[in-house]
């Protein structure tokens, strides 16, 4: 006969129940036994009755947590039990046995995994409630407080390159470790070699500075701080990260990669090397290592990877230190053609038409990052660069284009958007691409440029394509003059495209349901990455755009010159037939390409 469920449960909770009583233990060792038999092969069916059995609760608590989970759906009853007061260490030895795994105390003179600890960062553990304690042979023995969320354990094992054990801890001692840890200073060069000594010594190598060449190769073993910051570059690169943030705060200092648009913590530095660190940034960009009341901003060039890549500096005071963002101007990264920067069909036919008119103004319009320079040299590199002269004005210029006239803007000596703009009109340009239109002034050179027979195309920054027109009017420029020069204007934002290595068909939860109904989308199943290596168990790789095209025909020129609110605009360009972001972005929800959440990350729900 098999063997009675209740009879398992009975069985496995007197391996856990101590000899000397129902409410104590002679230590915790007693709550696990590991030459027993597996616990997974008497699982008991009840956390809650298992936790009576091995009297860590009364059955008046037990009445009491089943209430409260009740109405805190997605809580187990085993913490809701250790928030009203169980034990947390036997209630932990528990979901060791339902787990079928160690239960460990933490020992902060036994942890031996600083290594492991320092490349993880003590926020990522806190947060995830996992701490390397050791190394065993091959395995990294993982102190875990949730062994069922397989995820981040394989998140860790990702990001130490290592097989992993895990093992069950408290939560109570990883957050009393990771204190401590915090606390101490000495004895943290040596770790910082730990981690940075797996990496070839010249895998980044400085090409140019404006004083003198710096041979990192050379360098590098004189000091494990110019080895350190080469390993924060050259993992960045790696990583595919666009901007590398170097973060001081109070007593400890942490580095944080932005990989498709969103920030990820990568490692905590020891405090005590941030100085340095801030210091050996400001050589490799020629900038004054004195001057640390005042921001300051550089320029790197690198070989990293085989690759030459630019790596702006910028370096800002703040209550606890000089924080510094690297950004990696990377020119593979820009160079990506128009037909694959994810516009829709309509909506890259009518641009390509529009970038073919021989005169008239074009603005592409978003924040910060949202692709606008990818898109605008897209569009140049569609262009006869034999038959056009092509000139362009920015601040700063980020990549170098072949065949095509950059001009670097520089405020401090006169050399302004617009006093620029001037002299390119005597250059006899065909197309002229101004990076940004901060001013009245250099909307009017702008709109004078192009209703004299030039195309010129520049940015604005606007949350959306008819807010473009307004802007224009706000900084000063006459409606009717808007009317007569500006051709269209095109909002962008990026979403994270799903993962193709990890994608699978799911049901929609309710909440993407309704959004995808209020669309007019319907769809049974829709597309989600579930996580892999490859995507930094993310479920996103890579990132497409999503685009709000605003063509302006005779209707909305005339409703241009009688200077027309944001609002009222806005609604007569989406009766003319204008696509909206989010309305673009559940196109590609549709298409598979990206998820509900990422959409509504990015836009906003404006008509």
């Amino acid at each position: 006969m098999p063997d009675d469920p209740a009879n398992n449960v009975s069985n496995m909770m007197d391996r856990f129940a101590p000899e000397s009583g129902p409410a104590q233990a002679s230590s915790l060792s007693d709550l696990w036994t590991p030459d027993d038999e597996p616990a997974a092969a008497s699982v008991a069916h009840d956390m809650g009755q298992a936790l009576l059995d091995a009297g860590v609760i009364t059955p008046a608590q037990l009445t009491n947590i089943r209430a409260v989970a009740k109405k805190s759906p997605g809580r187990s009853l085993a913490e809701i039990a250790m928030d009203l007061g169980a034990d947390e260490a036997r209630v932990q030895a528990i979901i060791a046995g339902f787990a079928g795994m160690p239960f460990e105390e933490i020992d902060p003179a036994t942890v031996d995994a600083i290594r492991q600890i320092n490349k993880l960062g003590l926020e990522f553990c806190q947060a995830n409630g996992v701490l390397p304690l050791r190394v065993a042979g091959a395995r990294v023995v993982l102190g875990v407080t949730h062994p069922d969320n397989l995820l981040v354990i394989d998140e860790v094992r990702h990001k130490l390159g290592q097989s992993v054990k895990p093992v069950v801890v408290t939560a109570g001692q990883i957050a009393a470790f990771i204190e401590s840890r915090k606390e101490e200073e000495s004895d943290e060069e040596v770790e910082v070699d730990d981690i940075i000594g797996d990496m070839a010594e010249d895998e980044v190598e400085v090409v140019e500075t404006e004083e003198e060449d710096l041979d990192l190769e050379k360098m590098a073993g004189e000091s494990p701080v110019i080895r350190l910051v080469n390993y924060l570059i050259f993992n960045a690169v790696k990583e595919g990260a666009s901007d590398i943030h170097i973060e001081p705060q109070e007593k400890r200092l942490q580095v944080r990669y932005r990989i498709d648009g969103v920030l990820f913590d990568t490692m905590s530095p020891p405090h005590h090397m941030h100085a340095a660190i801030i210091s050996r940034l400001k050589i490799m960009a020629n900038l004054d290592i004195s001057e640390r009341r005042l921001p300051q901003d550089g320029r790197i060039r690198a070989v990293v990877h085989g690759r030459k890549l630019d790596l702006r500096l910028s370096t800002l005071p703040t209550a606890a230190g000089e924080k510094a963002v690297l950004r990696i101007l990377d020119t593979r990264s820009i160079q990506v053609p128009l037909d694959e920067l994810g516009m829709g069909e309509d909506a890259l036919l009518m641009w390509k038409r529009q970038i073919d008119q021989p005169h008239g103004i074009l603005l592409v319009t978003g924040p910060t990052g949202s692709g606008k320079t990818t898109t605008l040299y897209a569009s140049l590199a569609q262009m006869d660069k034999r038959k056009l002269n092509i000139s362009t004005v920015e601040d700063p210029v980020e990549y170098h284009l072949n065949g095509i006239n950059q001009t670097q803007t520089h405020e401090r000596i006169g050399m302004s958007f617009s006093a620029a703009l001037r002299a390119l009109l005597r250059q006899d340009p065909d197309v002229i691409m101004v990076g940004e239109i901060r001013d009245s002034e250099t909307a009017r050179i702008a709109i004078q440029a192009s209703l004299t027979g030039h195309l010129v195309l520049s940015t604005l920054h606007t949350n959306d394509a008819p807010s473009s027109v307004t802007r224009l009017i706000n900084i000063g420029v006459e409606p009717y003059l808007i009317g007569a020069a500006v051709n269209g204007a095109m909002a962008q934002r990026l979403v994270r495209k799903i993962c193709t290595n990890c994608a699978k068909q799911v049901p929609p939860d309710d909440v993407t349901a309704n959004h995808l109904a209020m669309h007019g989308i319907a769809l049974d199943e829709v597309m989600q990455g579930e996580g892999c290596d490859k995507c930094r168990n993310t479920g996103y790789a890579g990132r497409l755009g999503l685009y709000e095209l605003l063509l302006l025909d005779d209707t909305l020129r005339d409703r241009i010159a009688g200077n027309p609110n944001v609002t009222e605009f806005r609604r007569t360009c989406v009766e003319r037939g204008m696509v909206t972001l989010r309305e673009d972005g559940f196109r590609k929800v549709a298409a598979g390409q990206t998820t509900v959440e990422e959409v509504l990350r990015v836009t906003e729900s404006t008509i």
